[in-house]
């Protein structure tokens, strides 16, 4: 296992880490880290949101500013207030056992003769959101000349929302020996384009594949008629008790709409989007944060820069207008090696995106059906049946009143007493869901759905790095006898590895008699995967000279 010194940090990092608890490197910070504190160049760096990027260049930053150093050394850009405040405040609590080093934070929404008044008084790091840096350099209270570092922090945010120019005019302002750093979660053709235009021959280093999910977030889909879609999203809130999480519209109209519904309907919500004062923002935030607010109803722009850990659910009451955006989306669940699940709530027109959408993250969605009224009320009697068992009797005060009442129970039958009990606590919910319809729109089953639902994908450690290809594939399981006739599916050529499906019935023989015998001088490695395969077309295994392919020079097939 590695640890934050073995990378080189000195010890006022190191105690003020272990003080907050950190014990080891995430991988993007095990690899960015050494890099900063040793080289000069740059550095673009591809990471899932979640994964500790803000320590990964708040670190280096903080161990090479000395304690005689007054001058502003770093600029850290970020698409939004939130992710600004964050971030400032990430890297305050890092600094910890570094009093001499002051950090700055200069956002809109706020008073800016405040932001003037701290950066007057001498600052080693800015923390800022592009239109608010900008206007500071205008107004010639920001200068950059002294600068060390120049961090763009989740630079294809910055781009989708616009901020190409106030980004070309600020980096237009910095020393040409800054180094600068890039961080994304995806690496868009605008974002290359920045590189190319600011940056010097800079590094590249990826964690994970580009554009995949996160790891531990399951995807599912239900499919209703457009009118059904509110009624369908209270159904399956009901079914998921305990619910915390963020729930996805298209636009600010639609999501005052839909978080005024949800608190008609008694539900623990509030809304979020760009009509919004910073202050009452701020306050959402902090009591979403305390689990006050079980719900937030957000457009993807005001729900960029939200940095909770803990989320159950990423619900899309729409899908994303961009398809590069669902992975955003999906991402804000499922974060620091917990479990999350992102649901889309789509209408039959919708359901070939979900195809495109497994493509880019790289998984399999689940379908899923609404549940009927009968299936709420049992799912939450029973859940809290479950919460009483893990009840300890022994903690509850006021012992000598519930004694009282005990006495005087104890003419009920004990099975009388339950049903009534069940009965006074769930009425309104049963009463809400006597006789529901069933909200669940007729789904047209693709041949390609069919062949998700009998096939299931393997992972292979071989990938064009390794100059594995389809041809490749088909002649190495017709070349052990004992698969001859298994029908090979989806094929997904990765550089590091490949994932193609095969008939379920036939999987455990493929790892069997291939797991563990070499390839080109390779051991092979072979495992069940629940990552997603996207070439179209099942065919049987047929003899090397007989498979013809028809395009090259194609990634996915």
């Amino acid at each position: 296992m590695t640890t934050f010194k073995e990378l080189g940090l000195n010890p006022e990092i190191i105690n003020g880490l272990d003080d907050l608890g950190f014990i080891e490197p995430s991988p993007i910070q095990e690899k960015a880290i050494p890099f900063i504190l040793k080289s000069k160049k740059d550095l673009i760096a591809s990471a899932q949101t979640g994964t500790g990027k803000t320590a990964a260049f708040g670190l280096p930053i903080l161990n090479q500013i000395k304690a005689n150093e007054k001058d502003l050394l770093a600029i850290i850009l970020c698409p939004t207030r939130e992710l600004c405040i964050q971030i400032s405040r990430d890297i305050t609590k890092f600094a910890a056992r570094s009093k001499w080093i002051k950090v700055t934070a200069v956002y809109g929404g706020a008073r800016i003769d405040l932001q003037i008044r701290s950066l007057k008084n001498g600052t080693n790091i800015v923390v800022g959101t592009p239109g608010r840096v900008h206007d500071l350099i205008r107004r010639k209270v920001l200068k950059l000349q002294s600068i060390k570092w120049l961090v763009l922090d989740e630079a294809d945010e910055m781009l989708d929302m616009g901020f190409k120019d106030d980004l070309d005019a600020i980096l237009g302002q910095t020393p040409k020996t800054r180094q600068t750093l890039l961080f994304s979660a995806t690496i868009s053709k605008s974002v290359h384009s920045i590189a190319r235009q600011y940056m010097n021959e800079a590094k590249e280093i990826s964690v994970g594949d580009k554009n995949v999910g996160a790891e531990k977030v399951t995807h599912e889909y239900y499919v209703v008629n457009a009118r059904d879609r509110f009624e369908a999203l209270k159904r399956i809130l009901d079914y998921l008790p305990g619910v915390y999480g963020i729930l996805f519209c298209r636009t600010r109209i639609e999501t005052g709409k839909v978080a005024d519904m949800l608190k008609l309907a008694s539900y623990e919500t509030e809304a979020l989007h760009g009509d919004i004062s910073q202050n009452i923002r701020t306050k959402i935030m902090d009591r979403f944060k305390q689990k006050q607010i079980r719900l937030l109803v957000a457009t993807d722009v005001a729900a960029r820069g939200i940095d909770v850990s803990d989320l159950t659910h990423v619900i899309n009451y729409n899908l994303p207008d961009h398809d590069e955006a669902y992975t955003h989306r999906s991402g804000r669940t499922g974060r620091a090696q917990k479990s999350g699940v992102s649901i889309s709530i789509l209408t039959p027109r919708e359901v070939n995106k979900i195809k495109k959408l497994e493509e880019i993250i790289g998984k399999k969605f689940t379908y899923k059906k609404v549940p009927q009224g009968n299936d709420i009320c049992r799912k939450q009697i029973d859940n809290f049946l479950k919460d009483l068992e893990e009840t300890d009797i022994k903690e509850i005060n006021n012992k000598q009143y519930l004694e009282e009442f005990v006495e005087k129970l104890k003419k009920i039958n004990k099975e009388d007493l339950i049903k009534l009990f069940i009965t006074q606590k769930f009425k309104s919910l049963m009463d809400d869901y006597k006789n529901t319809r069933d909200l669940n729109a007729e789904l047209k089953i693709t041949r390609a759905r069919r062949e998700n639902d009998d096939n299931i994908n393997l992972k292979i450690n071989f990938g064009k790095k390794h100059g594995f290809n389809v041809k490749n594939l088909f002649a190495l399981i017709n070349s052990n006898k004992n698969l001859k006739g298994v029908e090979i599916g989806r094929i997904n050529i990765m550089p590091e590895y490949s994932i193609f499906s095969v008939e379920k019935r036939r999987a455990d023989a493929v790892v069997n008699y291939l797991n563990g015998t070499n390839l080109k001088g390779k051991k092979i490695i072979i495992n069940k995967s629940n990552m997603a395969a996207s070439y179209q077309g099942k065919r049987r295994n047929r003899p090397n000279r007989n498979f013809k392919r028809k395009r090259t020079d194609r990634n996915k097939y």
